[in-house]
């Protein structure tokens, strides 16, 4: 590849990336059907129809998001998880990986709660089967340190913990990042912890 073609290949990604994180802020706050092709293009600077250039619509833009968040999470958790012998090493990296997400796109929290359902079906398909795979990397973790406790118990733990962690764009606002971080990780830990303990 020419030093041309890898720049144009490089600037192409980083305007598909940055149409995304717009239309993430602006489906986030205005909700799916509520944003036009040409609300997304005006917010990143360019025609509507510009971004056909990019995406073959709006429900492809939104697929696209998903997936792509969907996979790295998966890969992220894959990475921790090999990097690592120790399971509680690994578990506090795999809730690092779950509380910078949760803490840095609220906007992706929020259009994947409300708006998953306008994703096309193949799409959607693929990215719930990203999101259960990522949930075994967890339950996967979970085991090595717990291996008493039934598998089903420490999927449903790991779900909670996903919801718990992924309150964040109605519970981060008053903290900064630097206080909101640590107590996400304790009450985490501390979920889990009762969770395999019950009775």
């Amino acid at each position: 590849m020419t030093t041309a073609s890898a720049t144009s290949t490089r600037n192409r990604r980083n305007r598909r990336a940055e149409i995304l994180e717009a239309a993430a802020r602006l489906f986030a706050a205005r909700g799916f059907h509520g944003v036009s092709i040409e609300d997304i293009g005006g917010a990143v600077g360019v025609s509507g129809p510009a971004l056909y250039r990019h995406f073959s619509g709006k429900d492809a833009l939104l697929a696209e998001m998903l997936l792509d968040i969907s996979s790295r999470l998966r890969e992220s958790a894959v990475a921790v998880a090999t990097s690592s012998p120790d399971p509680r090493q690994t578990l506090d990296a795999l809730l690092d990986v779950q509380i910078r997400f949760a803490t840095e796109q609220p906007a992706l929290i929020i259009v994947h709660d409300r708006e998953l359902g306008n994703v096309p079906e193949p799409q959607r398909r693929r990215i719930r089967r990203l999101q259960r795979l990522y949930v075994e990397e967890w339950v996967t973790v979970l085991a090595e340190l717990h291996p008493a406790c039934p598998a089903a118990r420490l999927r449903a733990a790991t779900h909670a913990v996903f919801g718990l962690l992924n309150s964040t764009p109605h519970s981060a606002g008053e903290l900064p990042g630097q206080e909101m971080r640590p107590l996400l990780h304790a009450m985490a830990r501390a979920a889990i912890d009762a969770a395999v303990n019950a009775r």
